[in-house]
């Protein structure tokens, strides 16, 4: 230490100076770098560019600016720091798959969701977004506070007055000492709607607010499984929100599909995404992907999974969701800046913060307002008097000798105040004539208006919050639109058809296993021998081969052609417009390749006593009790055990004590008492139910009533109603009796129904023609007969399905 002055060396305990300098450190970054304020949901970056773009006139109806001329601005009078995350901040808010509603406007290339950067700030342009101005909505009338720039050469908002609720908008995530912030994007129209219910009952609980805003709403689309994650962060302001991506599965030639998926989780890289699936390709990590390439186009994101022949694509499916990006989680953590302090909340108190700082914003705009209008109220008062005395005020300003002597002399005499005589001094000679001087009047009398109205505001919250809630609903009319992230029920959460309304519906399945469901009063009611109308439009070779009648409600057991069922509720088959084709069938089950459904059954309870009865297409028959159906798994269980080239062709309910009809398609039927099938378990074969030719197959199974007809419908269009009485009962496992005269006019007998005059029936044919008719306009006739014409058709149409529903209660008949 020699030669250093021992009076200039201070001790210092360097723990103490460490944790003093850490704390003075971190406590920076959180408030002026990675931590949004509650009230705008921004964080100074954002702020000083919107503010300096605004400053600058770059506003939505302006030309865009060179991003260069932006940035530079900003660096200069407020954000001393590096040109980059200057530039990065401006372009992330350009980015339509990075915020749910763009604050910029960008031109040029703002980079891609595969990861591309953007181009050079001095090649892009850029400008404020309509919705920004929003954000700065009255910044000129006092709303909020500015403090000095970093050399104190001007001033800057410490916070923006943010007409919508931007925090809870656009979300924000940020990285901090010691803490971090990661807030979900939500929906425009449902956040306002939270605010405004929340300002009409700030009693009201946060599971009432979650009926508003639903959940977080991702600019990619995507779907979130489950709403207890979404709860748990409403509540405690921490949760983790399962994200997948939005996928299809198509059917293609040789028993193969593939995988389309067209949305993807929040801030996944599609490229690095497709990468990693075809690393896991290589390294043999998944098995049956045969292709994998990107689709995308400006028409939006097509991702294509190629499999390879007789994969389950539900399989590969759940693999990628449970190995790669496909699905993420996000980690929610609601914490802002309240008062310059980091602090974690619910979204009742986010909501509540907002709402005190609109109440602010208001009352400062008002108070300006109200200034102002009090100001030019005094002017217009002096204006008033001078005219009043108007050859007084001549004579005194033509006498003085200088400006100061005649506005002395003005405040003196007519006892006005100094900004009220200078208003004179300054006022023009045309002002004197009458109709400026009516022009005056109406202006101070409209200004007394005013100036009552504004203090009436400042007077009642009332009318303040009433006004923070029109101009919120002004917003939502201009901005607001539909969600796109789609919310889904996890397994084991409440079940949502508590919130299902419940009607009757039309489920229509193709050949190739689309199905959609219909409200039943689509079709209405028509003659015999109709063209009938449209019922959907399926792929060139597709066609319509069922139609079952059912409720939202009801339980519905899927009965395949290889035997097995699956369970699905009516409301979870998608709605679909009459000529839409529907939803692939094996997006709804865990088909195998190759495998159709053939049968289903609406099922209000798992009964005793009850049995579902099967046939199969090479004359089998089998019946099981009900109860072996209650537990159905997602991936199906076997209901019957086929025979090799054999199928499941029908399933019906019964309670035990029936009779059933069976018929093949050489117009043979036969019918037998249910009690000679006897029971079995879900994995016997069945026993014969009638004896075949070669080339005859059974083409379906009827359960008898006390009351109805048999309805026979052959290939052409043929049908016609005969008694019960007609068909005599055998044993089970003959050759059966004909039921239809067929011949080439006719046609193959394709369908076998049991009705009633209370019943109508649908008949589709191969074009997806549907026609409905009341079953009484049949002829009934005995059962050596062809029948009449029920519908007709063009040549190589055929029909392929009936069914039997009820009868419409006002019947509209078209010719």
């Amino acid at each position: 230490m020699d030669g250093v002055n021992e009076q200039n060396i201070i001790d210092v305990d360097i723990e103490d100076e460490m944790k003093k300098s850490y704390i003075d450190y971190a406590m920076s970054v959180i408030v002026s770098r990675a931590i949004p304020d509650v009230r705008d949901g921004l964080k100074p970056v954002h702020r000083r560019v919107l503010y300096s773009m605004y400053e600058l006139g770059v506003t939505p109806d302006k030309p865009y600016r060179k991003s260069a001329r932006i940035v530079g601005d900003v660096l200069g009078k407020y954000h001393p720091h590096g040109d980059s995350a200057v530039y990065d901040t401006m372009v992330r808010m350009a980015q339509d798959f990075s915020i749910r509603y763009l604050l910029v406007d960008g031109h040029g290339n703002f980079g891609s969701i595969d990861g591309d950067s953007a181009a050079a700030m001095r090649y892009t342009e850029a400008r404020m977004s309509k919705i920004s101005m929003e954000l700065l909505r009255d910044i000129n009338k006092e709303t909020v506070d500015f403090m000095p720039n970093f050399d104190e050469t001007l001033k800057e908002p410490v916070v923006l007055p943010s007409r919508f609720p931007n925090l809870l908008v656009n979300g924000s995530s940020g990285i901090a000492v010691g803490m971090a912030t990661n807030i979900p994007p939500h929906n425009l129209n449902e956040v306002i709607d939270g605010v405004i219910a929340l300002i009409d009952n700030p009693d009201m609980s946060i599971d009432e607010i979650g009926t508003y805003i639903k959940g977080p709403d991702f600019p990619t689309g995507g779907i979130i499984l489950g709403k207890d994650a979404i709860r748990s962060y409403y509540s405690t302001g921490r949760g983790k929100v399962i994200t997948r991506a939005r996928t299809s599965i198509e059917e293609m030639s040789g028993n193969k599909s593939r995988i389309i998926v067209t949305e993807l989780p929040y801030m996944v890289n599609k490229a690095r995404l497709i990468e990693k699936i075809a690393q896991m390709v290589r390294e043999k990590r998944i098995e049956g992907i045969s292709d994998i390439r990107d689709e995308s186009d400006r028409n939006g994101m097509r991702m294509v999974i190629e499999l390879k022949r007789d994969i389950n694509p539900n399989v590969v499916l759940n693999y990628l969701f449970k190995h790669t990006q496909m699905q993420e989680t996000f980690g929610v953590i609601m914490l802002a800046l309240v008062d310059g302090q980091p602090r974690v909340m619910n979204i009742k108190s986010v909501i509540f913060h907002y709402i005190d700082h609109q109440k602010d914003v208001i009352t400062r705009r008002t108070r300006y307002d109200l200034n102002k209008a009090l100001d030019r109220s005094h002017i217009l008062e002096g204006l008033l008097i001078a005219l009043d005395h108007i050859d007084a005020v001549i004579r005194l300003i033509r006498g003085s000798k200088t400006v100061q002597i005649a506005k002395k002399g003005l405040i003196d005499n007519f006892n006005l105040s100094e900004k009220q005589a200078q208003a004179i001094l300054d006022m023009r000679l045309q002002r004197l004539t009458g109709l400026e001087r009516e022009k005056i009047e109406e202006e101070y009398g409209e200004l007394q208006k005013t100036i009552e109205y504004l203090q009436s505001i400042l007077a009642n919250e009332d009318m303040l919050y009433d006004i923070i809630k029109e101009e919120l609903l002004e917003i939502k009319a201009k901005f607001g639109d539909e969600r796109r992230t789609e919310i889904a029920p996890a397994e084991g959460e409440i079940d949502i058809e508590d919130l299902i309304d419940e009607h009757d519906v039309v489920i229509t399945l193709t050949h190739y296993g689309y199905v959609k469901r219909t409200p039943l009063d689509t079709y209405k009611s028509q003659r015999r021998g109709g063209r009938g109308i449209t019922g959907l439009s399926t792929r060139e070779e597709d066609f319509v081969e069922d139609i079952f009648i059912t409720s939202t409600h009801q339980r519905l057991l899927f009965f395949t052609s290889l035997g097995r069922v699956y369970e699905l509720k009516g409301y979870q088959i998608p709605e679909a417009g009459r000529q839409a084709k529907g939803t692939a069938m094996i997006n709804l089950l865990e088909l195998s390749p190759g495998e159709k459904v053939q049968a289903f059954i609406p099922i209000d309870d798992f009964e005793e006593g009850y049995y579902l009865v099967m046939a199969t297409k090479n004359g089998t028959i089998k019946k099981s009790s009900l109860d072996e159906f209650t537990n159905i798994r997602k991936g199906g269980i076997i209901a019957i055990n086929l025979k090799e080239n054999d199928e499941l062709i029908k399933v019906q309910l019964t309670d035990g004590d029936r009779e059933i009809m069976i018929a093949s398609n050489r117009g043979l039927a036969i019918r037998f008492n249910e009690s000679e099938v006897r029971p079995m378990g879900r994995n016997a074969a069945g026993v014969k139910s009638m004896s075949l030719d070669d080339g005859e197959y059974v083409i379906d199974m009827q359960i008898l009533g006390e009351h109805g007809d048999i309805l026979s419908v052959s290939q052409h269009g043929y049908g016609k109603r005969t008694k019960f009485e007609e068909y005599r009962v055998t044993r089970r496992g003959g050759k059966g009796i004909k039921t239809m005269n067929l011949t080439e006019k006719t046609g193959d007998l394709v369908a076998l129904k049991v009705v009633t005059d209370d019943d109508d029936i649908m008949m589709i044919n191969s074009e997806g023609v549907i026609i409905r008719m009341p079953a009484k306009d049949i002829s009934v006739m005995g059962r050596n007969t062809q029948g009449v014409m029920l519908m007709r058709m063009d040549e190589g149409e055929e029909v392929v399905s009936i069914a039997r529903v009820d009868k419409e209660e006002e019947e509209e008949e078209e010719e």
